[in-house]
């Protein structure tokens, strides 16, 4: 595998088996993602795009085909090696915030780090600040989340998955409870994360989110139907 190449997945499937019938979530996906790119992943409701972002998170494993993250293979793994490698390697940001009530901006940072196994569980407060200070919170971080806005209760997310420094941040329609405005400012920050060398996988099913990408993959029926640069035709 190239240095460069993060995450690499050839003929990955998924399938379930809800009653009498299969059902091929994942259908033969192929791709790679090179460290440093911003990458949407786009589909309608069924398309797979789901179960995608689940097995490159390391919350499901394939029924078939292979993939590897940082030129590690991970399909077949045990679920502790597994847990292992999503906390060093992801951070994830969903669309519901998923943020501790009556609990401080900063301890709901702080979260991620009580299971890490570095030196980084000495010094939770610092990280934690640090990495609100990132995400343009550093003088919020006394606040619980009834004294947020949504955008910057998301912020107080996305510090969180960027708390434990992974390389890399898998996003689920993280815009998904914002308005129009909000929206625009978190893409800008995801813009700048990028900028900073992070990884982003991005998935959504709104065409403005995944104009912020530079590059759309998209899915119908666990296929790839298209894989592009924004502004380009499909391959």
């Amino acid at each position: 595998m190239e240095k460069d190449i993060v995450i690499r997945t050839a003929g990955l499937t998924r399938h379930y088996r809800p009653g009498a019938t299969t059902v091929k979530a994942l259908d033969g996906v192929d791709f790679d993602v090179r460290q440093g790119e911003m990458v949407a992943i786009m589909g309608a409701s069924g398309s797979g795009k789901s179960t995608l972002m689940n097995i490159l998170g390391c919350l499901d494993s394939p029924t078939s085909g292979t993939y590897e993250l940082e030129g590690t293979r991970v399909d077949g793994m045990s679920r502790d090696r597994l847990a292992d490698i999503r906390n060093r390697k992801i951070g994830f940001v969903f669309q519901v915030f998923n943020l501790l009530a009556r609990t401080s901006a900063l301890e709901n940072v702080e979260l991620p780090l009580l299971y890490d196994r570095t030196d980084r569980k000495l010094k939770t407060r610092k990280l934690a600040a640090e990495a609100l200070a990132r995400v343009g919170l550093a003088e919020r971080v006394d606040h619980e989340p009834s004294e947020l806005s949504g955008g910057q209760q998301q912020r107080v997310a996305i510090a969180r998955a960027l708390v434990s420094q992974p390389p890399i941040l898998l996003a689920d329609e993280p815009t998904g409870n914002l308005d129009s405005r909000t929206t625009v400012e978190i893409l800008d920050l995801f813009r700048d994360l990028n900028r900073q060398g992070i990884t982003i996988l991005l998935v959504t099913h709104e065409d403005d989110v995944a104009a912020a990408a530079r590059r759309v993959i998209t899915l119908r029926d666990g296929r790839i139907i298209s894989d592009r640069r924004n502004g380009e035709g499909d391959r």
